[in-house]
């Protein structure tokens, strides 16, 4: 990571539009040992996946949409055979398994098969995650704060499903640097960085170092623990 031209980012908080206000984990109930839910989103190359890692070594429990979809590809028969009768056998690679890349090139330029394959995979992300979610609050001990990264959050309105929204962003530059995508073509659908910023409990311009990173996110599970 690059060392920042501009000043250094701050933990900050903004207030969400038709939400309630963030919760920390001493304004719940007594008898409410949830973990404080946080999603984690933002653009590709923005340092989504560094940003969950950081709040992992802060003692946060985490896990990655991405890696629930990848595991839904691998392990679940329906889905795998929805998309080869959807996309062709021309998606199956030599392992037998789906080919993440040529799925992508499919669907990231053709808007109708990629809100097919969306509206088919959200709904079993969602629930695979809320069901990690409550094992974690059955646990002896429970986390005080579990986080997960959303790339879709807002434009999917999942947001209302958790109690904090950091949204991480950084230069064009950078995050072209950071992935060999065309990230014009996948991201003209999106939200703009500005507004995913400005709806977000907490926002980080993620141009600097990991030291930097580092103290955002301690910064930021202070307020969610205090």
């Amino acid at each position: 990571m690059r060392t920042p031209s501009r000043p250094r980012s701050r933990v900050r908080a903004t207030p969400r539009a038709k939400r309630p206000p963030l919760r920390t984990k001493s304004q719940r109930p007594g008898n409410v040992r949830r973990p404080v839910a946080v999603a984690v989103t933002g653009g590709i190359g923005a340092g989504k996946s560094e940003l969950l890692r950081a709040f992992e070594r802060h003692g946060a429990a985490t896990i990655s949409s991405d890696e629930i979809v990848h595991r839904l590809l691998r392990e679940n028969a329906e889905v795998k055979r929805a998309i080869v009768d959807r996309f062709g056998a021309g998606v199956v690679g030599r392992d037998g398994e789906i080919d993440r890349n040529r799925v992508a090139d499919i669907v990231f330029t053709n808007r109708t098969e990629l809100s097919w394959l969306e509206a088919m995979l959200h709904p079993l992300v969602s629930e695979d995650y809320l069901r990690w979610r409550d094992e974690l609050s059955r646990l002896p001990d429970p986390p005080a704060v579990c986080v997960t990264e959303v790339p879709l959050l807002y434009e999917a309105g999942g947001d209302d499903r958790f109690d904090a929204v950091v949204a991480v962003t950084a230069s064009p530059e950078i995050r072209m640097s950071r992935t060999l995508l065309d990230l014009h073509a996948r991201e003209d659908r999106l939200l703009p960085d500005e507004e995913k910023l400005a709806r977000a409990d907490f926002a980080f311009v993620n141009d600097g170092t990991l030291d930097e990173l580092d103290a955002f996110v301690s910064g930021v599970m202070a307020k969610l623990t205090s």
